[in-house]
């Protein structure tokens, strides 16, 4: 069996996302490996140029940005009890893009995430960002799916 030393997660705060942090947890703990928990904000649109009452575009970044540290802050304290060995990433861009990207850097030895498990229409619109990630990753992918 191979040895993971370094574990990168995904997390958007989804059921989901939870639930594969779970195995993410599990596997650092029995590797004693490290285990780096990311959360992408996706790339807003940008709305400069339409009007967006009360609020400029600038702001409304910054409050995100925010905004996914105090849930990333929360989520962490929340679900890693004693374990002491991760770090903890958010960046902005195509998720698919930024996890292959923050994988390479810290030369993940393994990537987890979930997946919604989107089939027909909603796979066509919205595609898949896990699929996305087995098929450029640098390093073996954990796909997880919530049961049914």
């Amino acid at each position: 069996m191979k040895v993971f030393n370094s574990i990168l997660v995904a997390i958007d705060f989804s059921e989901n996302s939870e639930y594969a942090f779970d195995y993410a947890l599990s596997l650092a703990t029995q590797y004693n490996a490290e285990l780096t928990v990311l959360h992408v904000i996706n790339e807003p649109v940008d709305l400069r140029g339409f009007y967006v009452p009360h609020i400029s575009f600038e702001q409304l970044e910054k409050e995100i940005e925010e905004s996914a540290a105090t849930m990333m802050e929360n989520f962490c304290s929340s679900r890693l009890g004693s374990f002491t060995n991760y770090h903890t990433s958010i960046v902005t861009g195509m998720p698919y893009d930024e996890i292959i990207s923050v994988a390479a850097r810290i030369k993940a030895s393994l990537i987890v995430l979930g997946t919604h498990g989107r089939t027909g229409l909603d796979r066509i619109l919205f595609g898949s960002t896990a699929e996305r990630v087995v098929r450029s990753a640098p390093c073996p992918v954990l796909s997880v799916r919530m049961p049914a």
